[in-house]
């Protein structure tokens, strides 16, 4: 005899459960009388319905990878030969002062000054991020970057 084959004299005895509903009495569980204890009962919540409504943003398309930072505006060597005088230092007040950028909401915005177009004068640009072809351009007019 092996201990795998042992058996109870008197097992444990659970009784049957029936669908209508036994063990529990009266409402069976179900509060009181009307819509709620009937069956079939499944109301939808009002708010689901309009989240179901609501377009969905599907693909990958226009939302997918963007930044949060926000992107400079782009100024050009060209735009600041334009409205820069001989010797002038340009900062981004002195842009928006002199009509190459204009205040997004009351800031600001970033600057980015690139090496598109050709400078003739001798500017000194401070505080602003300057790309490479650009900054030889201003050190070859005479100017500097800061």
């Amino acid at each position: 005899m092996e201990k795998n084959i042992l058996k109870r004299a008197h097992p444990n005895r659970s009784s049957v459960q029936v669908g209508r509903g036994g063990k529990r009495g009266k409402t069976s569980g179900r509060g009181g009388k009307g819509q709620t204890a009937r069956a079939g009962n499944k109301r939808r919540p009002a708010l689901r319905d309009a989240i179901k409504k609501l377009p969905k943003l599907r693909g990958r398309g226009m939302n997918t990878f963007k930044s949060i930072q926000e992107k400079p505006v782009i100024v050009t060597l060209t735009q600041i030969d334009a409205v820069a005088s001989n010797g002038a230092i340009i900062t981004r007040n002195s842009l928006v002062e002199m009509g190459v950028v204009s205040k997004a909401k009351g800031k600001i915005p970033n600057i980015k000054i690139l090496g598109t177009g050709s400078l003739a004068k001798k500017v000194t640009v401070q505080g602003l991020p300057v790309s490479q072809s650009a900054k030889e351009a201003i050190e070859k007019a005479g100017g500097s970057v800061q």
